[in-house]
């Protein structure tokens, strides 16, 4: 087992977390002509076109953002859009207007920046929606507005799982790792509105995986931890067959992660004006039940000489968090898919990601089946490690497929993974694969059964 490989793992998936990195406005080449404005509520925009325009335009919504920092333009998105102008195709980008959860305005700045781009260079013949983290989620969420404008839409490595199912998996985590581990500690797990409030926390958790490791009931424990987070399993160079070995892996990426996310809750709680996470009425016992890492964890807890069957009635027991009732309707209101898509989609997703685990693929095709769309979805999965870890051929590739979905009316087979790796294979790399997620077992309905 190769723990410094581990090590670089965990810092590669997590660096994406702190922001979308950031070029300024002349990163698309020259020969396009650079299109800028704002809107009202301060939202800037910028779009590149091509002089030979085909009049398909790409509405990139950009992934979150912390800091003041905030153009329009992206510059993990700035090779692809390159790549796009090169072949023909406009691309329009905003800022939205604020940083962080941009959720409360970040679906109509996208349409509002559409809108503008369009009054200045003409009206586009097809737009496709295409975005990137929660840039993913707001596409997903401008593809079910029947004013929006759009023809298409490819969201990749999106948080398309919604953000109250971001909240609770996260929690879920947090949950288990100071009651199992730390279970003296007096600390919050929900409400932060500011790092300085989340510290003690963060802190209490590092602390008690770091002690974990040097035992088997703490690894165990921690294996526990990391199927609550829904930590990836098909991690290089690591032997799946053997539990210890997974488990360390998943140790490293856990202590990377969890401190993380906690750090930056309050980014959220601040948009929502409360936090909309709760472990109240959740079954900690079902929840593993349903889980693909079920086996792993049994077999540490085995190993260890722990009852698995008495830490969960302990976190069941314990689970006393409510949400903010305010909290809770605005992201309801705004970050939350309900399936009723307007528009054919096409979502892509790595088989490793930490920050959207690929196990919300599974819990958005529910969504929109339920919502009885499901014709005008097709997902697709590139088999390589961290978030959003595209390249612009699969990128192409993406949105080639969706614009077959167009111009015949049907998919057929052009969301395949053969023909979209293939397609990408035309452009550069391509590694899409056959796949299917996992259940996502942290989605639940407030005041309703797990």
């Amino acid at each position: 087992m190769r723990l410094t490989r581990s090590l670089t793992l965990a810092a590669a998936m997590c660096a994406g977390l702190v922001a979308s990195p950031l070029v300024p406005a002349a990163a698309v080449d020259p020969a396009s002509t650079t299109l800028t404005g704002s809107l009202p509520n301060g939202t800037t925009w910028q779009a590149e076109v091509p002089e030979d325009w085909d009049g398909t335009t790409v509405l990139f919504s950009h992934g979150f953002r912390v800091g003041t920092d905030n153009p329009a333009w992206d510059n993990g998105f700035a090779p692809t859009a390159q790549a796009l102008v090169d072949r023909g195709t406009a691309v329009v980008a905003s800022s939205y207007a604020t940083t962080g959860w941009a959720l409360g305005t970040a679906v109509q700045d996208q349409i509002d920046a559409l809108a503008a781009f369009e009054a200045e260079a003409g009206d586009s013949d097809r737009v496709i929606a295409m975005g990137r983290s929660m840039g993913g989620l707001v596409t997903s969420l401008i593809a079910e507005r029947p004013d929006a404008g759009v023809d298409a839409a490819v969201s990749t490595c999106g948080l398309v799982g919604g953000g109250v199912a971001l909240n609770n998996y996260q929690l879920d985590a947090a949950h288990a790792a100071v009651r199992l581990l730390a279970p003296d500690a007096d600390v919050p797990l929900v409400g932060f509105t500011s790092p300085e409030e989340s510290q003690a926390t963060v802190d209490t958790i590092v602390t008690a995986l770091d002690e974990a490791a040097g035992s088997p009931q703490g690894r165990a424990r921690v294996a526990l931890v990391a199927a609550l987070l829904n930590t990836p399993t098909e991690l290089p160079e690591v032997d799946q067959s053997d539990p210890e070995e997974l488990a360390a892996a998943q140790a490293e990426l856990v202590r990377a992660t969890l401190p993380e996310v906690i750090r930056r809750r309050h980014t959220i709680v601040d948009a929502a004006g409360g936090d909309s996470g709760w472990t109240a009425g959740v079954d900690y016992q079902r929840l593993l039940r349903q889980s693909a890492q079920r086996g792993q964890v049994q077999a540490l807890y085995r190993g260890a000489g722990l009852s698995l069957g008495a830490d969960l009635r302990r976190l069941t027991a314990t689970a006393d968090i409510e949400p903010d009732e305010d909290g809770l309707r605005w992201m309801s209101q705004t970050s939350v898919p309900t399936g009723d898509l307007q528009v054919p989609v096409l979502t892509t997703h790595t088989l490793v990601d930490i920050l959207a685990p690929v196990e919300y693929q599974e819990e958005y095709a529910e969504t929109i089946r339920g919502a009885g769309r499901s014709s005008l979805l097709r997902q697709a999965y590139v088999d390589t490690v961290g978030h959003c870890a595209f390249t612009v051929a699969e990128d192409l590739a993406a949105v080639e497929a969706v614009e077959h979905r167009l111009d015949t009316g049907r998919w057929g087979a052009a969301a395949t993974a053969e023909v979209l790796d293939a397609a990408a294979e035309r452009y550069g790399e391509g590694r899409y694969v056959r796949f299917r997620p996992a259940e996502f077992v942290n989605d639940r309905t407030w005041g309703g059964e797990h």
